[in-house]
């Protein structure tokens, strides 16, 4: 049962830690090397695409999606797209896709001549199940050394720490102070019983001793 309690809890903040490193932004640095446009039917990874553009049809299968091609300064490629998430999960409420389309367009550069930008985006990049990581802004910066703090990702953990230990705290109060005397008392009682079942069972042995005896 221990090995059981312990697999259920990792599993459950496996979980958590998944969908936070999914759902909350990251930085990126790097220079955008081209972009383009490409109709996209999603399938069994539809999971990882965002809904319809705000005003679009949401009952058509597919559609449209812009992508942003990168690299960074260690020579890695990393490609993003470039989705609406309108008023839908997660909650970036970004509706200006095209417009940010438009600035990834005019940043491109070369590697003569690099213009290094911030991306900011949220999701994962797995080229096995072809998901691509949501940029969400982009803006220019000095250079590819450039350090971001994620000052939005220290606050929301920090929060989520402290409800969770909030709720241990009480938990644990109320544990002591209701679920541990009832057990004692089940406990207590249960010893109780098997003790007045084994002062009738030694009676029993003896009154049928002294039966056989006769």
């Amino acid at each position: 049962m221990v090995y059981i309690k312990w697999a259920i809890i990792l599993t459950f903040w496996l979980l958590v830690g998944g969908f936070f490193h999914y759902t909350l932004p990251q930085h990126d640095i790097a220079r955008i090397t081209d972009t383009y446009e490409k109709r996209i039917d999603p399938g069994e990874n539809s999971w990882f695409w965002a809904s319809h553009d705000v005003g679009s049809d949401p009952t058509t299968l597919n559609r449209d999606v812009f992508f942003i091609q990168t690299r960074g300064a260690n020579g890695k490629i990393m490609v993003y797209r470039n989705e609406d998430t309108g008023w839908s999960w997660p909650p970036y409420f970004k509706v200006n896709s095209s417009n940010l389309q438009a600035e990834a367009v005019d940043m491109k550069s070369t590697a003569e001549t690099p213009k290094w930008v911030s991306i900011r985006h949220y999701g994962w990049r797995n080229e096995f199940l072809s998901i691509f990581p949501n940029a969400v802004k982009i803006k220019p910066v000095s250079g590819p050394d450039v350090r971001i703090i994620p000052w939005f990702n220290i606050i929301i953990l920090t929060l989520l720490a402290a409800l969770v230990y909030a709720i241990w705290v009480r938990w644990r109060r109320f544990r002591r102070a209701r679920i541990d005397p009832l057990l004692d008392d089940l406990e207590d009682n249960m010893d109780m019983a098997g003790e007045a079942i084994s002062q009738r069972g030694g009676r029993l042995r003896r009154w049928l001793g002294g039966k056989s005896g006769k």
